[in-house]
């Protein structure tokens, strides 16, 4: 899902996401980016992303998604750690 596509999803609906955060600065699958930096997951490249990410119904589903390409994602993202997200929370900077 493109991030300009979030408006046109359901609001009462919850919807989940994987989430990343920097581990560190000019961090390799992102550089440029400050420690802490907040990305989401691209689905497609499996990599950290601020426009593309992968929508989920459920957190169960989100989890099952991240254990089938564990390898895919700590190959793109070093020593960071991928964790689901409700999607409205991760968007208001709440998770």
């Amino acid at each position: 899902m493109h991030r300009s596509e979030v408006d046109a999803l359901d609001p009462r609906r919850p919807y989940w996401a994987a989430a990343v955060e920097a581990p560190s600065r000019d961090w390799i699958a992102a550089p440029g980016c400050r420690p802490h930096a907040r990305f989401l997951v691209d689905g497609e490249s499996k990599t950290p992303s601020r426009a593309t990410f992968e929508l989920f119904e459920s957190r169960a589903d989100c989890l099952a998604w991240m254990m089938a390409n564990r390898r895919e994602l700590s190959e793109h993202m070093p020593g960071a750690t991928v964790h689901p997200v409700s999607l409205a929370n991760w968007l208001l900077g709440l998770d």
